[in-house]
């Protein structure tokens, strides 16, 4: 449907702080040498981590996406996350951006699993700024502009990421697709010919 409709950059986005389960020290260090060593994660980058060791590692991680899919179902969205592309994803920091040109189809839900580092997800467009703590989950348009930046700042600076700071961010992202009736009622996506 939404491949053939041109819609507008919804200016809603869903949040809340749920109660999820605190990863393991062990798994955070195994996060930890992955974004180091793996990733090699420059200040402003989003990457993908692997699935597998936090699969192996951590009993929570299933408890955390039923609380999501309880969150999204309470929010409006049906199961539309049993369905949905799921990754776990890095960053340290994140520049300026939005990604409507790869996932324009899509909003994304994403649910934090490392501890308040003092930064926040900051919208500029809509003037909206989330602290990021462990279980901030929001959902949001792809095409919305968006960065990670520290709380303190007014926006994106390499230099509030200092090599040797604790200031990745590890979270869980799902790709929601807009075309999905509940999705776009609840973002307020209307969809019009081209």
């Amino acid at each position: 449907m939404s491949n053939c409709l041109s819609r507008n950059i919804s200016p809603t986005v869903l949040t809340a702080v749920l109660d999820i389960p605190v990863p393991t020290a062990r798994l955070n260090a195994d996060w930890e040498r992955d974004i180091a060593s793996q990733l090699c994660l420059e200040v402003g980058d989003v990457e993908e981590l692997s699935l597998t060791r936090t699969r192996l590692r951590w009993d929570g991680l299933a408890p955390c996406m039923q609380i999501m899919a309880n969150w999204t179902h309470a929010m409006g969205l049906q199961d539309v996350l049993s369905t949905a592309n799921f990754a776990l994803m890095a960053c340290r920091g994140a520049r300026y951006h939005h990604d409507a040109e790869r996932y324009g189809d899509s909003a994304f839900c994403n649910l934090f699993l490392s501890e308040d580092k003092g930064l926040d997800l900051h919208f500029p467009n809509i003037n909206l700024r989330i602290p990021l703590q462990r279980g901030t989950a929001v959902i949001f348009d792809t095409g919305q502009t968006h960065a990670v930046i520290k709380r303190s700042s007014n926006g994106f600076d390499e230099d509030d990421f200092p090599s040797g700071s604790d200031c990745s961010l590890v979270f869980l992202t799902w790709e929601l697709p807009i075309d999905d009736g509940h999705v776009a009622h609840a973002l307020q996506i209307e969809f019009t010919p081209p």
